[in-house]
């Protein structure tokens, strides 16, 4: 092999590698934003638990805090916390203006945040803070939950932008809960998680994809760097040129 041809492969190996890299890199700050587990179920569904994940997206901080603001104009009448070992849970509930008529009686007050405080959710891991609904709201295809992850230097990430059908997804998504139809398919209930684990174990589809596309990186880095090697090694001459 030429030394110019022999150049060229080096050079063509290593973009490869590059590019390999950058999906990586791309790929996996989309697993990286607080979500409600199962994020859809039928709006009729008996079992309403679901696990607000929150995964630190930090390298030097670690979660102190977490606030899950509830919506008030498709309200959900009340809730009951899983104790997460380490952190303290506080419910926090307005009145409403409009009372909520059910056939237990009306309903006058509903939950409006839940806030936890105490623990901590260090680089590389998630929580998992599981609830159990009262109802799920009637009149309403979509529950929006808005978050506020306060880290220990201080920061707060806000995680309150409403993704809307046919533009790019927001920087900082609100977690949101789908409901559909009576009798449609939905996805499994999340079973409740008290311990902290990899934020890389994430079940939701967009972290799938991100973790598709960094092996695919990882993978097409790999092979171009083999290529490069294996033809360096057959242009070889005995005398080592």
């Amino acid at each position: 092999m030429s030394k110019t041809r022999h150049t060229r492969t080096v050079r063509t190996a290593a973009a490869l590698a590059l590019a390999g890299a950058t999906v990586l890199l791309t790929a996996l700050p989309a697993s990286a934003h607080v979500t409600v587990q199962p994020s859809t179920v039928a709006a009729n569904a008996t079992d309403q638990t679901f696990a607000f994940r929150v995964p630190n997206e930090q390298d030097n901080a670690n979660t102190v805090k977490v606030e899950i603001d509830f919506p008030t104009d498709h309200p959900i009448p009340s809730a009951l916390v899983t104790p997460v070992p380490g952190w303290t849970d506080q419910i926090q509930t307005t009145k409403l203006a409009t009372p909520i008529h059910t056939d237990d009686g009306d309903i006058t007050e509903v939950v409006s945040q839940i806030v936890w405080t105490g623990g901590q959710i260090t680089p590389n891991h998630y929580q998992d803070f599981t609830v159990d609904f009262g109802a799920l709201p009637d009149g309403t295809d979509q529950v929006v939950f808005k978050a506020l992850q306060t880290y220990s230097d201080g920061s707060v990430v806000r995680w309150i932008d409403v993704p809307k059908d046919g533009q790019p997804a927001p920087e900082h998504p609100a977690p949101v809960l789908h409901l559909t139809a009576a009798g449609a398919s939905a996805s499994p209930a999340a079973a409740p998680v008290s311990s902290a684990k990899p934020a890389a174990a994430s079940a939701s589809d967009s972290d799938s994809t991100a973790r598709t596309l960094g092996i695919v990186g990882i993978v097409v880095g790999a092979l171009g760097v083999a290529a490069a090697v294996l033809m360096g090694r057959r242009g070889r001459t005995p005398d080592g040129k």
